[in-house]
């Protein structure tokens, strides 16, 4: 079992950029396929990104792709999400999740047992 912790959410302007971090709180989730997911005011939570357990292979959701970029660092335990060109349409939650359920990286929310609490992103206009 792995306790996942977000940070790097924050206040933001249009068009500007930030890097989300996420981390387990004890033991290492280097074996696990890690992904982003968000929920913005108002709607179902969404896939964002992944990756699997070497970060070889990446998925990004069509609204984030060429602006967002998820890499993992296993040997620092730590999954990031670096967002650029962010607009007002990606505040939200952002969740981190892993799975060991699955090799293929995946979009499916129910594949990932572990999740984070979140980390709120707020883009302002």
């Amino acid at each position: 079992q792995v306790q996942l912790v977000e940070s790097g959410g924050g206040l933001v302007q249009a068009g500007g950029s930030l890097r989300l971090s996420c981390a387990p709180s004890d033991g290492s989730f280097s074996n696990y396929n890690l992904a982003w997911f968000r929920r913005a005011p108002g709607k179902e939570r969404e896939f964002v990104a992944a990756t699997t357990r070497s970060g070889q292979f990446t998925d990004y959701a069509d609204s984030v792709e060429g602006r967002f970029t998820l890499f993992r660092d296993n040997a620092k335990d730590t999954l990031y999400l670096q967002m650029s060109g962010l607009t007002p349409g990606d505040t939200a939650v952002y969740y981190c999740a892993a799975t060991r359920n699955t090799r293929y990286v995946t979009r499916t929310q129910s594949v990932y047992d572990y999740w984070g609490n979140g980390t709120l992103v707020t883009v302002s206009s």
